[in-house]
């Protein structure tokens, strides 16, 4: 029989601050991270603007020792795995640490690392390239250096599926416990792809808004002028535990993971298949995995990018699995406050439906001003809204025609 999977712990590291508090509070004022980069010069380049985390510091987290030997992604997965044990109030040393894992996404790893480092070769020959190079910048490090920090030895696995990274890896942890293999693991993504190269390359294939002169309203996903995604970095961590597990712990549970679902579009390396087959696939997969129909879904959290094609597929794929429920239902996209970040966006939109089940209220989606007429659901423009939700269901997609759908359930049903 398989066993119920509760959420107890949430932490984040994104433009607004550290912790649940800091996203959440921004999300609700609809408040936009996106401004002019600051970190490298972005004269060259098309686009000037991203949802940048400034002034980040780890050291108060963990000591200089352990995180000059961290990629920025790696550094920002530990930070928010911390605040989300500090938030799931577990002191680790009161249990079996080989029934507890990690499973992180991230699509790039350790970019930064690896163009250092490149660099460095071209400048200053291969003598100079640092040792420390292969394990900062390598995908998995985040999850292997958090099972380090907290001497876990339960399952530790990194998903690398673009977008969807995070998504993918909430829905392996889930499965762990589900079939009890795991009592408790950290699960999530993170990202920090803000580099000339990582800009340039996404700005070649036309995906990026050019709005530099309105950072502010770049990210307008579902919106008639939207013009491309904007980039985006950070790191989202849930707490998964089995409900024994957080009940003999007298845990707090936020909600429960109801069911996930996953497909593939088997279409193209980067466009979505046009009809949203791939995406309806996945949330079929993931209502029937949470034994529901599609009337029970509350509000959905979407992948919403703010591209010319991803948004009225995703629409698309939405009317057909939900049918004539889908214009009563309310979908978000908080990339339009908090842009892409990739491998990460998934698990930030997990924090923020598990916080919307749990208070009662569901973000806007902000730039909302022109309807489009493919795009033609309740997106929740600009203000936040009230709701008795039961149910929501998150949406992630990646190149490669990667789709993973997750559904959670409200802790008070």
């Amino acid at each position: 029989m398989r066993k119920r999977v509760a959420v107890t712990g949430l932490g984040c590291v994104t433009p607004f601050g550290i912790g649940r508090h800091a996203l959440f509070d921004a999300l609700l004022a609809g408040r936009p991270a996106v401004s002019l980069i600051s970190s490298f010069d972005t004269s060259d380049l098309k686009t000037k603007i991203a949802a940048e985390i400034k002034d980040f510091d780890p050291n108060p987290y963990f000591p200089k020792s352990e995180t000059r030997r961290m990629d920025r992604f790696t550094q920002f997965a530990a930070v928010a795995a911390k605040d989300a044990l500090l938030d799931a109030k577990i002191d680790l040393n009161r249990f079996d640490k080989s029934r507890a894992g990690i499973v992180l996404g991230s699509g790039f790893g350790g970019i930064s690392t690896t163009l250092e480092q490149h660099k460095t070769l071209l400048e200053r020959g291969a003598r100079r390239v640092s040792p420390m190079c292969v394990p900062m910048m390598i995908p998995n490090m985040a999850a292997g250096n958090l099972a380090i920090l907290f001497g876990l030895r339960g399952p530790n696995e990194t998903v690398c599926t673009a977008c969807a990274s995070s998504s993918h890896a909430i829905a392996a942890a889930f499965r762990m416990i589900q079939n009890g293999k795991a009592d408790l693991m950290i699960c999530g993504g993170s990202e920090a792809p803000l580099n000339p190269l990582i800009l340039a390359a996404f700005s070649s294939m036309n995906a990026l808004s050019k709005r530099n002169d309105e950072p502010q309203k770049a990210s307008r996903p579902f919106d008639k002028n939207r013009d491309g995604f904007v980039l985006g970095e950070g790191a989202g961590i849930i707490i998964l535990e089995s409900f024994e597990h957080a009940k003999a712990r007298k845990a707090y549970t936020y909600a429960e993971i109801a069911g996930a679902g996953s497909s593939a579009d088997a279409f193209h390396i980067t466009s979505p298949d046009p009809d949203g087959l791939g995406a309806e696939s996945a949330m079929r997969a993931a209502l029937a995995d949470a034994g529901i129909m599609p009337d029970k879904i509350s509000a959905v959290t979407a992948h919403g990018t703010g591209t010319v094609a991803n948004d009225p597929i995703e629409t698309r794929a939405l009317k057909a699995v939900l049918g004539e429920r889908a214009y009563k239902t309310p979908v978000v996209s908080i990339k339009s406050m908090l842009g892409h970040t990739l491998g990460a966006a998934a698990a930030l939109e997990a924090v923020s439906a598990v916080l919307s089940l749990n208070e009662g209220i569901i973000p806007p989606t902000i730039n909302q001003e022109m309807q489009d007429l493919e795009c033609d659901l309740d997106y929740v423009p600009n203000i936040a809204r009230k709701a008795d939700l039961k149910y929501v269901m998150t949406d992630s997609f990646g190149f490669g025609g990667q789709n993973s759908v997750l559904i959670f359930k409200s802790a008070n049903d």
